[in-house]
């Protein structure tokens, strides 16, 4: 009995969902059901933007620059990371724009490139980093650095990429790099400098600030879904097309584990553990906001519908195998430092 309890207990920790993810779509439940029309339409908006200004004003206050720019020193490492995040994954989600509509509809497939912009992820990047017992000081300075150079890299690779393949549809509007200025660039600006007089407060405070983070999300998933129920535009996505887009997304982590594994051989155990998590993880958190400022019209919550299906797909591939790489290694454990 005991060894089946155990491996039942191996099962469900390699199987992990993220409830954050739950919260998502349990929103995108509410808002097929109970959609914001007319006047609470307008509301949800303005209050959607406020909250996006807010969250990326806490990410600047948080985010240590400093320590992005001491762990410059580890260039090597860095500029792998950094080319995986915005060089490989772009040009991947390039190689999607291929696949005919039939199989994989405009909207799924420009959303995929969308996804192949963001930067890393922080937080589960480290996380997996110490499980797999991996550089996770560098790991710390290389999600941080992602992020840092994100806010711009991504909505100028997202213009760039898009522009000549959206024709209009679900593509980048007029205004939006005016938006991204005011709306994510200038708060995460003024949460930096004001991050010495405010910085120990957020760190502190963290846990009841992920309300904030958490919720400013939810709003941008439930505006985005809710434009979409009253446009009509779910009625055109077949249990084919899904199928179709959960194939895609396994496929472009599956290409992108393995070559952030296999091409950095020869960077030490620790460093190749770093560059692997740090690589080929995609934000939930900075690219939900991001859609809701760059895209216009109905189909932002298609063009959000692959980074959902990413962001579980990788929390769960890679748990499994940083679980792996802890068993393999014989290494001790590199402990987490706190940004």
């Amino acid at each position: 009995m005991e060894p089946v309890l155990r491996r039942l207990k191996r099962l469900r920790e390699r199987i992990r969902v993220d409830t954050f993810l739950v919260l998502i779509l349990l929103t995108v439940g509410i808002a097929a059901l109970l959609p914001a029309r007319g006047v609470v339409a307008i509301g949800v908006g303005h209050v959607t933007t406020v909250a996006i200004g807010l969250l990326f004003f806490l990410y600047g206050a948080r985010l240590s620059t400093r320590e992005a720019i001491e762990g410059l020193k580890h260039w090597r490492l860095h500029g792998t990371v950094l080319l995986a995040t915005f060089v490989l994954f772009p040009l991947l989600g390039l190689a999607v724009q291929l696949v005919p509509s039939v199989v994989l509809p405009t909207e799924l497939k420009l959303g995929v490139l969308f996804l192949c912009c963001l930067p890393s992820t922080v937080q589960s990047s480290i996380a997996f980093t110490s499980v797999a017992r991996g550089n996770v000081p560098a790991a710390i300075c290389a999600a941080s650095l992602s992020n840092l150079l994100g806010i711009v890299i991504t909505p100028l690779l997202t213009g760039l990429l898009l522009s000549g393949l959206s024709a209009g549809q679900g593509g980048i509007s007029g205004g939006a790099i005016v938006d991204v200025a005011l709306q994510l660039l200038a708060p995460f600006v003024l949460g930096q400098l004001l991050r010495p007089w405010i910085g120990g407060w957020v760190t502190r405070n963290r846990k009841y600030l992920q309300v904030v983070d958490r919720g400013s999300i939810l709003l941008v998933v439930y505006a985005a879904f809710s434009e979409g129920m009253v446009e009509g535009i779910w009625g055109r996505l077949s249990p084919a097309a899904l199928g179709a887009l959960l194939g895609t997304c396994v496929l472009l982590l599956a290409v992108v584990l393995t070559l952030t594994w296999f091409v950095p051989r020869r960077f030490p155990r620790a460093d190749r553990i770093t560059i692997l998590f740090c690589g080929s993880k995609k934000s939930l958190a900075s690219g939900l906001p991001m859609a809701g400022v760059l895209f216009a019209g109905p189909q932002v919550g298609l063009l959000v519908l692959p980074l959902m299906l990413f962001h579980q797909i990788q929390l769960m591939a890679c748990a499994a195998i940083a679980g792996r790489l802890a068993r393999c290694s014989a290494e001790p454990a590199t402990e987490p430092v706190t940004a």
